[in-house]
């Protein structure tokens, strides 16, 4: 499948900010089961951005605008060919070592409620695809979707005792409870196409999890959804929580009053030529 995706993010300012620096993981990565037709990433500034490759195999583009500025506008768009895999994923760049995502972070540190979850749907060596299939179903059970009751630094215990919370909260329970098991797990940034109408629009990106399981490799779950990823998403970054994989993190100097606005449209393109 050809998706098309559309990403701005603006940020405005009620007294100018003197100094925005950003980080910008909106560059998808071409692997197996998705390669990149064309993508760009424009912040209305001219030349090209500095780029580098960090630790987690994500391009990665600094942005950075001086002086006073009352604005800040990001947008990402382009084309991605996907194939459905069942969520298991071929070809990955992946210079991170797999022990590496055994380690909790802030946001997912292991608490008796979570290594609870994770035990109860343990099936034993052998049967970690059943296992991880029990934990996406026991999460999505737990935590209903409900938008504005957490935000980026609600962590995975937080959420499962709030019982409540968003895709970024069920990718965090969900690469908890796989480290607690032994499996390494890591957060997915990316896209969905989540509507039939290509002119649907979000206020944010998606977020799933991925686990590594022995003799078949990473394998994506999507709890919020109840599914393994398919044709319909867009792999962005990868990193051991939110903070290490979000699309676009930075700080600013001054620029207070701030409101953000973002948009996202994700759909099939229209020709699959």
């Amino acid at each position: 499948m050809l998706v098309e995706v559309f990403h701005r993010t603006e940020y405005r300012y009620a007294e100018p900010a003197h100094y925005t620096i950003q980080s910008l993981r909106l560059t998808p990565s071409s692997t197996g089961t998705q390669q990149i037709r064309d993508w760009f990433v424009d912040t209305g500034h001219p030349g090209p951005l500095p780029a580098f490759v960090d630790s987690f195999g994500n391009l990665t583009h600094t942005f950075t605008q001086r002086g006073p500025h009352d604005s800040v506008r990001i947008v990402a768009r382009g084309r991605v060919w996907t194939e459905d895999n069942g969520g298991v994923l071929r070809n990955t760049p992946e210079p991170f070592p797999l022990p590496g995502y055994l380690r909790p972070t802030a946001l997912t540190t292991p608490t008796p409620a979570l290594q609870e979850l994770a035990r109860a749907h343990d099936k034993g060596p052998g049967k970690e695809v059943e296992t991880l299939h029990g934990l996406m179903n026991a999460i999505r059970a737990a935590i209903a979707y409900r938008t504005g009751e957490t935000d980026a630094r609600t962590t995975a215990a937080d959420a499962l005792a709030r019982g409540s919370g968003v895709c970024q909260d069920h990718a965090h329970v969900f690469a908890t409870a796989c480290r607690l098991l032994g499996l390494p797990a890591r957060y997915v940034s990316g896209y969905l196409i989540a509507s039939d109408d290509p002119h649907a629009t979000h206020t944010a990106a998606h977020a799933w999890a991925e686990a590594h399981v022995p003799e078949i490799g990473w394998i994506g779950f999507d709890v919020s959804n109840g599914v393994c990823p398919g044709e319909g998403y867009v792999r962005l970054a990868v990193g051991l929580d939110y903070r290490e994989a979000a699309p676009i993190r930075g700080i600013q100097r001054g620029g207070t009053g701030e409101d953000l606005t973002v948009e996202v449209r994700v759909a099939a393109a229209a020709s699959q030529q």
